[in-house]
């Protein structure tokens, strides 16, 4: 089984865009020419992908570039390979009982192969999600991102390999200027080299980030969602002028609370299990719109806070409380109240990481000991110290919720993906 996923407002700027997408095509070719591999004229990554697994083995992993989840058995030598990519976009879970290895791309699915008790895990109660690969069900983990799981079926034993570490990765050398204009270079080639091959729509919430695919990708239709007197959160106004100035239709979802109770239970059950997301509800009724639109796809746009330290919590520990409030932020005071303490008293920065993301009690301190452990492998550097601790905590209900969200939404039933291998039963 092989499922690889792949996700100036001038007529000009129009047909650059529709360029860098077929040089990404040609490129795909001619990387499969390079690796002595064919490539038929409408054969996909996923073809490539299988076929350069099958001549290099799981070193391709190296070359692959994008969000994938992917298990292939390779009979030659008896051995099954999962691999996650490199940020973990896309879920993969798995369990082992008795040398049999059993995975799937929802957690509840493996619950039906064995025993699988609920356990409910300290992490929760603090930030709402599971952390590192623990799930609800013990026994059922998820794999780890950028890792290669390799299983051998003879002996049943197994091994877990680290292919790729954000940590390990060495910052810009430069200035400010420079950065930027190789940071737009980089954005500007890489996002409509991921642009769907059929129609399909953004999810653009007025933010930086959506705002930024919507001109650099193009689509045809565009989703916001707004809550009618929630003037403060309501983007929509901005929304519209950027899809009038692509020519994208703009719909607009406004939930009511009915709504909310009605969708309640298809959502839970979409999750898999419990993950802390405020956008859950907004996010659903999104995708919702989009399948009775008739479309399969959505693009939408995460990542630029906890790279580029978008957040509040980031300028917090960055500059301090007092900064904060003082250039007139005054509407985040709760939140930099966490960080006040008594004169003279210092606080750490995952101290002060903690403080901000904790949603409950952290009593064996796991959070925090996560936080300090991923802030620690960048040598006092704070800025990627912030980003390496938010992939530890937040990003996960981030991409999670997305992935389940508009997979249950999409016709696609990603829950029959289980591994029936030679000589092992298996149920689902």
């Amino acid at each position: 089984m092989l499922s690889v996923v792949t996700e100036e407002c001038s007529t000009q700027a129009g047909s650059l865009i529709d360029e860098i997408v077929r040089e990404g095509a040609r490129r795909r070719r001619q990387q499969a020419t390079a690796c002595g591999i064919p490539l038929g004229p409408r054969e996909t990554d996923a073809h490539f992908v299988l076929r350069a697994f099958a001549k290099i083995g799981p070193s391709c992993l190296d070359g692959l570039d994008g969000m994938f989840a992917l298990a292939v058995y390779d009979p030659r030598v008896g051995r099954l390979f999962l691999a996650r990519d490199r940020l973990g976009e896309k879920p993969l879970y798995w369990r082992l009982d008795g040398g049999r290895l059993a995975f799937a791309s929802e957690a509840t699915t493996l619950t039906g192969y064995g025993p699988a008790p609920l356990v409910l895990r300290p992490e929760v109660l603090a930030i709402e999600t599971p952390v590192g690969v623990d799930t609800p069900f013990q026994g059922i983990q998820l794999l780890a991102h950028a890792t290669l799981l390799t299983f051998d079926i003879a002996t049943g034993s197994l091994d877990q390999h680290t292919y790729w570490n954000l940590a390990g990765r060495q910052p810009f050398e430069g200035t400010y200027a420079e950065a930027l204009a190789k940071f737009s270079v980089v954005l500007a080639e890489q996002v409509p080299l991921r642009a769907p091959a059929c129609d399909f729509a953004l999810l653009l919430s007025g933010g930086l980030d959506s705002s930024v695919l919507a001109y650099l990708l193009r689509p045809s239709v565009c989703v916001t969602v707004r809550y009618p007197g929630q003037d403060r959160l309501d983007e929509s106004q901005i929304a519209t002028r950027i899809a009038a100035d692509i020519g994208a239709e703009l719909v607009v979802v406004e939930p009511d609370p009915i709504d909310f109770t009605m969708v309640l239970p298809h959502m839970m059950s979409a999750l898999d299990y419990p993950m802390g997301n405020a956008s859950t509800f907004s996010e659903y009724m999104a995708y919702r719109k989009i399948a009775d639109l008739g479309l399969k796809v959505a693009v939408g746009g995460l990542g630029p806070d906890e790279f580029l330290m978008g957040y509040i919590r980031h300028s917090l520990v960055l500059f301090g409380p007092d900064a904060v409030l003082d250039a007139g932020m005054d509407a985040y005071r709760p939140l930099a109240a966490k960080l006040m303490h008594a004169a003279g008293e210092d606080l750490a920065p995952a101290d002060a990481v903690t403080r901000l993301v904790l949603r409950g009690h952290d009593p064996d301190g796991r959070i925090r000991d996560l936080i300090a452990i991923a802030m620690g492998t960048v040598d006092g550097d704070l800025a990627r110290g912030l980003t390496l601790a938010d992939l530890a905590t937040a990003w996960r209900p981030l991409v999670m919720t997305s992935d389940k969200l508009a997979s249950r939404r999409s016709g696609h039933d990603r829950r029959t993906r289980l591994a029936r291998l030679p000589g092992h039963r298996t149920h689902g």
